[in-house]
């Protein structure tokens, strides 16, 4: 069960754009992510080639800071807020809930929870989502 500190250092290293870091820092070695109710990726290093890739493909990916989370035993729920900007500089933004299984210190299951129809809707300028 992870303590509320360890959560807070999980979510201070993904904010601060350590996002393949995170996974090797916090993540068992046997560990599961999931889209929405998509096929899970297993194991840390697949999960951390997989992060890597989509990082690869754009320009930045801007994490808010975590406003809303939640710790109840083994269980963790996180409201995370993205901004990813493409190498044509569009930012898009992405809000989700990920809902995570702790083993001890490390995470074991993570599935990530968001509306498809409103996934990565553009910003404008002035940072406020501009359509949908």
């Amino acid at each position: 069960m992870p303590s509320r500190e360890h959560v807070e250092a999980f979510l201070k290293e993904v904010v601060e754009g350590c996002h393949v870091k995170a996974i090797a820092d916090f993540y068992h070695d046997d560990a599961t992510m999931q889209e929405n109710l998509g096929v899970p990726r297993r194991g840390k290093e697949t999960l951390m080639a997989h992060e890597q890739a989509a990082l690869d493909r754009i320009e930045k990916m801007h994490t808010h800071p975590v406003q809303t989370f939640l710790v109840d035993g083994d269980n963790v729920a996180i409201r995370w807020t993205f901004d990813r900007v493409d190498k044509a500089g569009t930012v898009r933004r992405l809000e989700e809930v990920a809902l995570q299984r702790w083993h001890g210190d490390r995470i074991a299951e993570e599935r990530f929870v968001y509306g498809t129809a409103s996934a990565w809707r553009l910003v404008g300028p002035d940072g406020k989502v501009v359509e949908g």
